[in-house]
């Protein structure tokens, strides 16, 4: 009942939306008499009104060239490989040199991997990039079957063995656990394929270190109370019909509420900006939110045990974590290089919780092992903007070229 009354209220929006639209259009063919104050606030609210919508289809990356050394070379999204639930997308560049392949694994976490594009864009003039597109949910058929938490981690050994060695991994945020497990697995089965280096940023290894509101929240109610309130069923329109989810709006509330003020005054903003014809500043409010409200349903079985093997057991730091039934043991790793990046002032994912992962690697060789702490990053800082571009990549490509 709760997918279909929010999908019920966005398809009654969606007509006055389409008019908004449509009466802001109107509005730019009016001579200049006719935009009188009141006119362009109502326009300027009109046009607020009509892109502040939340989307269920992943946007285009839009990299389309990148310049490597002395010359500009074209960039296309070229599918490798495809399961129901995911594809390994390739960013294949024309006349490239060869250069060091990296797996990056993008969250399963309510947005799509496009969330990922400054990430991949710094990363492209040096690398063989391979990300990580997982498909919506909603967009799943039923008979293609369940998808939890394991199904993630094998995904990510079968993308490995597909790119083959050498090959390095790097996993933003939700996924470094399920990166770090498939790397000890690997690493136990002397698997050929097994990452030589292995980047973990802003990910929650142990949440029981300086935790955040959100792994508070995450301890605050039992499984069954999370599967009655938040996981619904994908509607009857939709391909996934009849799958249970935890949908992609309600993660968007989710995380929007821990900011609400900033996002009020960040529209209220553009609402100014709107009024005053501040084109270029508009279209920067309005490129980053279509990002932020397109969203993607997550299986429900990959949520709920994400919730409890990670944020309420703790199964991976405790040393209890299993893979198809076998313990899942981080010393195994021995011959992979290990960076661990943390935001100074990461609201999401506490100082000290993704460093974890340092101590239970205890196969790895402490030359082998790196720590990086961007002072002033906020979450999002570590992966996006300048300090990632200019300070904490650096790092990574270090690594990753004398591994």
């Amino acid at each position: 009942m709760l997918y279909q009354l929010y999908q019920g209220q966005a398809d009654l929006l969606s007509p006055l939306r389409r008019g908004a639209a449509a009466w802001v259009d109107g509005f730019d063919t009016l001579p200049a008499f006719g935009r009188l104050p009141p006119l362009r606030l109502a326009a300027a609210a009109a046009e607020l009104f009509a892109t502040a919508v939340v989307t269920h289809k992943r946007p285009p990356f839009g990299l389309d060239t990148v310049r490597i050394g002395n010359r500009t070379t074209a960039v296309r999204e070229v599918p490798v490989m495809t399961t129901p639930f995911g594809t390994l997308l390739r960013f294949e560049r024309d006349d490239a040199p060869p250069q060091p392949k990296v797996l990056l694994a993008a969250p399963m976490s309510g947005h799509f991997a496009t969330l990922l594009r400054a990430t991949v864009q710094t990363m492209l003039p040096d690398c063989d990039i391979y990300i990580t597109d997982w498909h919506n949910a909603r967009d799943v058929k039923l008979a293609d079957g369940p998808f939890g938490f394991e199904d993630y981690v094998g995904h990510l050994i079968r993308f490995l063995e597909f790119l083959g060695p050498p090959a390095h991994m790097m996993a933003v945020c939700q996924p470094a656990v399920p990166a770090l497990v498939a790397t000890a697995v690997m690493s136990a089965a002397k698997n050929a394929a097994t990452p030589r280096s292995l980047t973990l940023m802003a990910g929650p290894i142990d949440t029981r270190i300086s935790p955040s509101r959100v792994n508070i929240l995450a301890q605050q109610r039992s499984i069954a109370e999370y599967e009655r309130t938040v996981i619904a069923t994908v509607p009857w329109r939709f391909p996934g019909a009849g799958r249970r989810v935890y949908p992609g709006f309600m993660q968007l509330l989710s995380f929007m509420s821990m900011n609400a003020d900033r996002h009020i005054n960040n529209h209220l903003a553009q609402l100014r900006r709107l009024f005053a014809g501040d084109a270029e500043d508009a279209t920067a409010h309005r490129r980053f939110y279509d990002e932020y409200f397109a969203v993607s349903d997550l299986p429900a079985e990959f949520y709920l045990e994400t919730v409890s093997r990670v944020f309420q057991q703790h199964e991976l730091p405790r040393g209890v974590m299993t893979y198809q039934g076998e313990p899942v043991d981080c010393g195994a790793i021995r011959r992979t290089s290990l960076l661990v990046v943390e935001g100074e002032r990461d609201d999401i994912c506490g100082v000290g919780q993704t460093m974890a992962a340092l101590d239970l690697c205890t196969g790895v060789p402490t030359m082998r092992k790196s720590y990086h702490l961007q002072n002033g990053a906020g979450h999002y800082g570590v992966f996006s903007g300048r300090a990632w571009a200019g300070q904490i990549y650096p790092k990574v490509r270090a690594m990753i070229g004398t591994t």
